[in-house]
């Protein structure tokens, strides 16, 4: 692992459970109900898309097409907020809608899956005052991004090889977390990225068997889309 350092610390606590897109098992992805549903499954966070509209909205899909969640063969980036409100019945929820949800505590993860949404989705976060609610993940780029327009923003850096992240790469971005797709993870991984300052978190296993793995392998993040599941291995009240 490179010798660029987080500022943080990894705490003793215990691993937080992240809904992947909400709930997407009870409550189409990506939705307020979605959303709502895996805050009362014990969620400690819940992830979601951010990419934006036409006229520069931020709202919550994670491809760049209404096909596959809505029926409609119309990239997101050719209509406007109003037209999206429209096709889907308002079932797609603007950045600020889902910030106004209440909560007791959890945080919303937002991922970035356009680099282009990063400047708008932390304007956003700032214009709602919920900067201490939001943590931010995707690749390299992306969270660029987001570092470059909020110097204090909680990152986690999404990787997928197991080549470690380079040292000039983790000191532009300076993450807390590195996000690993889960089955890269061993103990040995977890240990040497804990040694130098970095949380760990891990996508997307849905299985009783990966998630005790992964707890077994000393992780600090799990995100599901079975978040009800993994609540039910953690036990008691959901961290926060």
């Amino acid at each position: 692992m490179p010798t660029a350092r987080s500022t943080h610390t990894v705490p003793a606590a215990a691993c937080v459970a992240v809904a992947h897109r909400g709930d997407p098992y009870v409550r189409r992805e990506n939705t307020l109900p979605s959303i709502r549903s895996a805050l009362r499954a014990g969620a400690g966070a819940v992830e979601v898309d951010v990419r934006l509209t036409r006229d520069g909205v931020p709202v919550l899909l994670h491809d760049a097409t209404l096909e596959r969640l809505w029926g409609h063969s119309r990239a997101l980036g050719a209509l406007s907020a109003d037209e999206l409100r429209e096709l889907t019945g308002g079932g797609v929820p603007t950045l600020r809608e889902a910030l106004a949800l209440p909560s007791d505590g959890q945080r919303l993860f937002i991922d970035l899956p356009d680099p282009a949404a990063a400047e708008a989705a932390v304007a956003e976060v700032h214009a709602s005052g919920a900067t201490g609610r939001v943590y931010y993940c995707a690749a390299a780029e992306s969270m660029l991004a987001v570092r470059g327009a909020d110097p204090e923003a909680e990152i986690a850096l999404t990787w997928t090889t197991l080549a470690p992240p380079r040292a000039p790469l983790l000191s532009r971005v300076r993450p807390r977390w590195l996000n690993y797709r889960f089955g890269l993870i061993t103990p040995d991984l977890v240990t040497r990225n804990h040694a130098d300052g970095y949380l760990v978190s891990a996508w997307t296993p849905d299985t009783r068997y990966a998630m005790r793995r992964l707890l077994a392998a000393g992780v600090d993040s799990i995100t599901t889309n079975r978040v009800a599941t993994l609540r039910s291995l953690l036990g008691g009240a959901a961290p926060r």
